[in-house]
């Protein structure tokens, strides 16, 4: 995810990527003052950094001097899974899945988030399956869980240090217990709801893994090994 870089990493870069980011997941038109509180950054920075973005076509300022996803993040999205080709090379092995009567989810790590390409709930057309969930915790779901197995514990720890970790109240060391259990067996199980026999099972793609994808639902144990066979199955071809 973040390997230890070779020489000394740009900030600046770093920065603009960050602010990039915050204006992509927020779901309504933001301030300058306030995407500065959330990323914890000087105004004057971001407000220079925003105006570059929408110098470029990136970002785009409202009529009220907010600031939101210009054409060129669009166009940047489109161009990146086009020429990867990896949504579309993925669809047919993911549609396969979908006999299972499960719902169906592909995703990607950043941070410690997952952001959901495909997730497709019993019933739903492909095309309403496509980017129609944001981020997501990572410690809470299959997919986070089974793309978080794939970093060693020292790496885990250095990326929720000083912060909670959703979904374990006690910290870190419980998530770490999980994720050897998730290595140990080669597939991740994680239950969906507090009050619902519900669970998602998920595997990496590629090894390492950059990206996972997961069946979710009333899965009894004794489906579990089918389930991963099916995974593994089309994980196989998506990485091909």
């Amino acid at each position: 995810m973040r390997p230890k870089p070779n020489a000394q990493p740009n900030q600046s870069l770093i920065d603009g990527i960050a602010t990039l980011q915050a204006l992509a997941v927020s779901p309504e038109p933001i301030g300058n003052r306030e995407l500065a509180r959330k990323l914890g950054f000087n105004p004057t920075r971001v407000n220079r950094l925003l105006k570059t973005l929408a110098y470029l076509g990136i970002a785009r300022q409202t009529a009220n001097r907010k600031y939101t996803a210009g054409p060129g993040m669009h166009v940047l999205a489109a161009q990146s899974l086009f020429a990867s080709r990896f949504v579309q090379n993925a669809m047919p092995a993911l549609e396969e899945l979908r006999r299972f009567g499960l719902t169906i989810a592909m995703g990607v790590l950043w941070n410690h988030d997952v952001s959901y390409l495909f997730h497709a709930p019993p019933g739903m057309e492909t095309a309403q399956a496509l980017g129609r969930i944001g981020l997501l915790p990572a410690s809470e779901n299959g997919i986070g869980v089974a793309l978080l197995a794939g970093f060693d514990d020292a790496h885990v720890v250095e990326l929720y240090e000083g912060e909670d970790v959703p979904g374990y109240p006690r910290g870190v060391n419980d998530l770490l217990n999980t994720l050897a259990e998730t290595r140990a067996q080669g597939y991740a199980r994680v239950r969906v709801g507090e009050n619902q026999d519900r669970h998602t099972i998920a595997i990496g793609v590629s090894d390492p893994a950059f990206a996972a994808i997961g069946m979710s639902g009333w899965i009894p144990e004794e489906a579990t090994p089918e389930i991963v066979t099916a995974l593994r199955e089309a994980a196989a071809k998506i990485a091909e």
